[in-house]
């Protein structure tokens, strides 16, 4: 099991996340981002390419060895400094009010404990600072819900814990942050259970 953990499953995962159609999406996600910078869930570092070209370092965490190994290619072509930490996203290793802006994207899905996740994100950034995410989960379509749900059990043991059903956007409103915004969509691309969309930004 660990070697599919550690080796296949961040091959799976890169290849899936990897689609040129995904760009764009990032690219919008990570526009404003600026001054300390810290991605958890950083995979194999597919956000490199679409941050702006002002942010010259960031600081990544994930909790995969097998996704820390993929990315170290992508880091030493992409021109960015990137303090790379194998840690869990519960329980981030900085002091309170570190980081301007926190990045996820196709993150909060697969975290055991999201909403201590999300916690401490909101604990990290400073006074002002932002969170910038893009995730996929729970569809606002009934019919759509009920496959989620019954895929839920494979979906976690074939893409590392990963919950088709969550509702990110009022997971994120589980903080107290002053403001968040984000929109909900259909990817179209994926399979209906797997690409409804949220994408958005919470002010802390």
């Amino acid at each position: 099991m660990q070697f599919y953990s550690r080796v296949i499953f961040p091959a799976v995962c890169d290849l899936i996340l990897r689609q040129s159609f995904l760009v764009p999406y990032r690219r919008e996600m990570l526009a404003q981002v600026e001054g300390e910078i810290l991605e958890i869930g950083f995979g194999t570092g597919l956000n490199l390419s679409c941050y702006p070209a002002q942010v010259r370092r960031i600081v990544a965490i994930d909790p995969n060895p097998g996704m820390n190994r993929k990315a170290r290619r992508r880091i030493e072509q992409s021109g960015i400094e990137v303090d790379q930490r194998l840690g869990e996203c519960e329980r981030l290793p900085f002091a309170d009010g570190t980081f301007d802006c926190v990045v996820s994207s196709w993150t909060l899905c697969s975290i055991d404990d999201v909403n201590q996740a999300v916690a401490e994100v909101h604990r990290v950034l400073k006074p002002g600072g932002r969170y910038h995410f893009l995730e996929h989960g729970m569809s606002p379509l009934p019919g759509i819900q009920k496959w989620q749900r019954r895929l839920n059990g494979l979906e976690m043991r074939l893409a590392g814990g990963c919950h088709l059903d969550r509702n990110i956007t009022a997971i994120v409103r589980t903080q107290p942050f002053t403001l968040v915004q984000a929109d909900e969509f259909d990817l179209g691309k994926f399979p209906r259970t797997h690409g409804f969309m949220y994408r958005g930004v919470a002010t802390k």
